[in-house]
């Protein structure tokens, strides 16, 4: 059991399991809006920058004070991983960016916001004045993660802008939103510590929680309102299961900050539909 659990941490928490997620959610965009599978490079783009991405983030990344966790101990020793991840995952972005050069101005401005995220934990004065700026980074995250799993596919395809791809956009950002804030709950303390400021750290546990019931109040709706797009039932019905575990853990997340409830499952959550969609095609 040892070797096969080492296996899964370093999945999860090398970000492997991540850019999967970024992957798979893509797939479901293109299938549920495009009705079509998405372009190999296309795919390749989206998995070596989010390695890249994740790999510079978390190798910029601090240790907090002990106790540690987890996944903060495996950091420590492993931090060397994200190195050769890195350049791995900026190499690929390269090689498949000469695929869709044609698209060059959408790819710049993916690797612009995406770089903007973890540009606060670059050493330099520059940098770390974004920190004390930062109010809405977990605004911010939910939009990134959207613009390239939803908006960027759908912009790409050439095809006119259409009522539902907006429903579907706001149903992803305002899931993904109420995942960033357990994220951003639980970082609260050491986000303080290292001066990053953000919407979670000024507003009480009480506004906290309003807030995410309305993130999750907007994503019912608006995947509810896709029923009036050509949505059938059953496909609305799997979109929103992730929104509906995802309040049932709140509780929990906001007591337990275990590394494999936030990394593995809570992250796992923003792919979770897409899952349930891809396996009812291949049944």
């Amino acid at each position: 059991m040892e070797p096969a659990r080492k296996i899964f941490r370093f999945f999860v928490f090398s970000n492997l399991f991540i850019a999967c997620c970024a992957l798979i959610m893509v797939y479901q965009t293109c299938d549920l809006l495009l009705h079509t599978t998405p372009a190999p490079a296309w795919l390749a783009f989206i998995f070596f920058g989010t390695i890249s991405s994740y790999s510079f983030h978390w190798y910029l990344t601090e240790a907090p004070a002990a106790p540690l966790t987890g996944r903060e101990q495996w950091h420590i020793h492993n931090r060397w991983i994200y190195i050769p991840l890195f350049i791995v995952g900026v190499t690929g972005s390269i090689v498949s960016t000469f695929f869709l050069i044609h698209h060059w101005p959408w790819l710049l401005l993916t690797a612009l916001i995406t770089f903007l995220y973890s540009a606060p934990k670059i050493p330099n004065p520059w940098f770390r004045v974004l920190r004390k700026i930062a109010l809405a980074k977990t605004i911010f995250l939910a939009f990134v993660w959207m613009y390239v799993t939803t908006m960027l596919p759908l912009e790409l395809s050439g095809q006119d802008w259409q009522p539902a791809f907006t429903l579907f956009s706001a149903s992803r950002f305002f899931l993904i939103y109420a995942i960033c804030i357990l994220f951003d709950y639980r970082d609260r303390e050491h986000d303080k510590q290292v001066g990053i400021r953000s919407l979670i750290t000024w507003l009480s546990f009480t506004n906290i929680t309003r807030l995410f019931v309305f993130s999750l109040l907007i994503f019912v709706i608006t995947t509810l309102l896709l029923l009036r797009h050509d949505f059938d039932i059953q496909t609305v019905l799997l979109l929103l299961v992730p929104g509906i575990v995802t309040a049932s853990l709140y509780r929990t997340a906001t007591r337990q900050f275990s590394d494999m409830l936030y990394y593995f499952i809570l992250d796992g959550l923003m792919a979770l539909s897409s899952i349930l969609t891809l396996a009812r095609t291949l049944l």
